[in-house]
């Protein structure tokens, strides 16, 4: 089946009329619930709504039970997930289960029923006390706990393994690294916890914005942005998001006797573990769950987080073990979801927004629709892939959802009510905001104005011209390069080597001397490598070290200028996309201006880098040919930073270890990689030995920031 036809499977149960018909309609199913489970708790990257999701999961069970097909490798009998090998992986000690989740008031109260004919206690009017608490929409964790010592953090993964995130947990602000003894409770000597790390909403719509200033995708919702967040390779990554953590479940505690749940949640308050106790209820009657799910629906919107629905618990915890559990979750238990939050639109038109760092996103312009109790007219189409996927074209009539309450996007087109004068969407060649040139990746993920001077993304190209590996400007920050454009000094780069001493001393923070420094600094930057300025100029794809392997090549600026796509391909590391993203920047009109405004404002460009008649394969670089793979966490460099500096230097790192494999270097939090290197005989260096082996060849790799 293929990615697309993987989405939302045509089955209809009450047409199937014999048990072949069945199966097949099962296995259909299974693979879809499959499939966007791995996008879902994997990649955090789904690409249907939770209700969509809920609805093939309920046929799937319904199917399975009216037919009686149900197996032990379906996806109904067990939590969905997978984890990622890369983190480490730890086994829960009990297994972390999914709820039940129900979508109107007869589930609940067919709930509180079963645990009534259960037998369950004696209250005076339901028999039962129930905990209601939100059910929060972020990543599950477990934390345990020994003599009071955080001792491991995982997630959820497939309920029953779940991924090693130790390191990255323990960066948390809200998560304690030692519970706290009080007079009401001792500490227990192993504490098994279970919550959800969450952001909130304002901190992800600010997380969001410096993304897509940065040039990066940003998050689909805040759940996304805690689950991305906590499942970094690189514990600094973690460290500088917005986390934050609610505990609500114990499923183990040695040592201090709990007899209730609503007990257990006092005593994580007490150990000083965080508990969202102002939105807890102890009940002892249905109506006062539905009451309290009412009053949830209200205050919604006003929380500074985003929950999708209501959990309502048995609270007495000898009641629960009576009450046991099915394949994937507890009978004790049950999520009463919020109704989802769509609607339909028609796609007015679709336009294009030019992001600053050159990206080209399509926007549907909707006929206004509220979601919500908001009023959405417009909503991102992400990329030319997702559109082309999805089939959303001018004049459709769509579903529109809002993602976790916060970025209203497409969901699907609906296609039965197209009449026949629906418009493809292409996406345009030239830039709307300046008539650059448009690159379009090959997957068509991604889009990109080429031109440097374009004025939609002026400051980030500024920026990154005078970065210390571009033409290392000193004193053109980020600051001093938006007081430029905004007082119309610079409009395009070459304007830089006409500042003047008046021109700056008319912006705040410069006198003579800042002003003489950085005019100092701008005409160092006249005599420049051809790497440097290749790299400054910002073309895509092209990354330092592969601006190396290509400037090597050719003796000067214009005989790059000349190269068609066949030349460059025959330059080893050189693919099709990146021949045609160089040929297609130096095609540019705009770009070829910009560079004879370089030589006009007297820029010299020398390339020492250049090795006739040379394959780049031969170049003696100190790590030529070695391959490097990185584990756990480092203090010297991010994952990125280190896999530049190996690459520019002729190595390669790669993620995965194979018979190739010349080194792994291993940090804190180091995992199953780990292991199979020491099992396969693979030489394994410290960060600090890594630092001693990069000296040994002539190195001085850069001390930590």
């Amino acid at each position: 089946m293929s990615e697309k036809d993987q989405h939302i499977p045509k089955v209809q149960p009450e047409e199937i009329d014999s048990e072949k018909k069945a199966q097949e309609a099962v296995e259909v199913l299974r693979e879809a619930v499959r499939f966007h489970d791995f996008r879902y708790y994997v990649l955090n990257d789904p690409i249907v709504s939770d209700t969509q999701y809920d609805d093939l999961f309920q046929t799937l069970q319904k199917l399975e039970q009216t037919w009686n097909l149900a197996t032990p490798d379906s996806p109904t009998q067990k939590v969905a997930g997978e984890p990622v090998e890369e983190l480490g992986t730890i086994r829960h000690s009990t297994p972390m289960m999914s709820l039940k989740a129900v979508y109107e008031e007869d589930g609940v109260r067919d709930f509180a029923r079963t645990c009534r004919q259960s037998g369950l206690g004696q209250n005076r009017r339901s028999g039962v006390e129930f905990v209601t608490e939100p059910k929060y929409d972020g990543l599950s964790i477990e934390l345990v706990y020994l003599n009071g010592k955080l001792e491991q953090a995982a997630t959820r993964g497939d309920g029953d393994v779940g991924e090693d995130v130790t390191v990255n947990v323990r960066t948390i602000g809200e998560v304690p690294l030692a519970l706290m003894a009080s007079t009401e409770r001792v500490v227990p000597s192993r504490l098994v916890v279970r919550g959800e790390i969450y952001m909130r909403i304002s901190e992800f719509n600010e997380l969001n914005r410096r993304r897509e200033e940065k040039g990066e995708p940003p998050f689909a919702n805040p759940r996304n942005a805690a689950a991305g967040s906590v499942r970094q390779l690189d514990p600094r990554i973690t460290k500088n998001r917005p986390l934050h953590l609610f505990l609500y479940e114990v499923p183990e505690c040695e040592g201090v006797e709990l007899g209730t749940h609503w007990e257990s949640l006092e005593a994580l308050s007490n150990w000083g573990l965080p508990v969202n106790k102002q939105m807890l209820q102890l009940v002892t009657d249905v109506d006062e769950v539905l009451q309290n799910y009412a009053m949830l629906v209200k205050v919604r919107d006003e929380l500074q987080f985003e929950i999708d629905g209501m959990v309502v618990k048995v609270n007495d915890l000898d009641a629960r073990k009576k009450l046991g559990f099915r394949s994937r979750d507890p009978r004790w238990a049950v999520a009463y979801k919020f109704a989802p939050r769509h609607d339909t639109s028609r796609v007015r038109d679709i336009i294009v927004n030019v992001g600053r760092t050159g990206t080209l996103t399509p926007v549907a312009l909707l006929e206004p629709v509220r979601i919500g109790g908001v009023e959405v007219s417009r909503a991102s189409l992400h990329n030319l892939s997702q559109m082309e996927e999805k089939d959303i074209r001018i004049g459709d009539s769509v579903v529109v959802e809002r993602a976790g309450d916060v970025i209203p996007y497409v969901v699907k087109s609906i296609k039965e009510r197209r009449d026949g004068s629906e418009k493809r969407f292409s996406m345009p060649e030239k830039c709307p905001a300046c008539g650059g040139k448009v690159f379009i990746a090959e997957d068509k993920k991604k889009s990109r104005c080429t031109n440097v001077s374009c004025p939609a993304q002026l400051k980030e190209r500024l920026q990154h011209f005078a970065s210390r590996r571009g033409l290392d400007i000193t004193g053109l920050g980020g600051k001093r390069a938006e007081q430029l454009l905004d007082k119309g000094f610079v409009k395009t780069l070459p304007d830089i080597y006409q500042l003047s001493k008046d021109d700056l001393l008319q912006l705040p923070g410069y006198a003579d001397k800042s002003a003489e420094n950085l005019l100092a600094e701008i005409k160092k930057a006249k005599n420049v490598t051809l790497d440097r300025l290749i790299y400054a100029l910002g073309i895509p794809l092209l990354g330092s070290h592969l601006v190396r392997v290509v400037v090597a090549r050719f003796k000067d600026l214009d005989a790059l200028k000349m190269a068609d796509e066949e030349e460059l391909q025959r330059i080893d590391a050189v693919g099709p996309e990146v021949a045609r993203s160089i040929v297609s920047f130096f095609a540019d009109e705009k770009n070829q201006q910009a560079l004879t405004a370089f030589a006009e404002a007297g820029v010299t460009i020398e390339n020492p880098a250049f090795l006739s008649n040379t394959s780049n394969k031969d170049l003696e670089l100190p790590l030529n040919n070695l391959k490097f793979v990185f584990t756990g966490s480092l203090e010297h460099w991010t994952r990125s930073e280190v896999k530049e500096m190996v690459e520019l230097y002729g190595g390669r790192a790669t993620s995965s270890i194979s018979g190739e494999t010349d080194y792994v270097v291993a940090g804190p939090g180091s995992g199953a990689k780990l292991e199979m290197a020491e099992a396969n005989g693979v030489p394994v260096l410290r960060e600090n030995e890594f630092i001693s082996f990069l000296e040994r060849r002539g190195l001085q790799p850069d001390k930590p920031k």
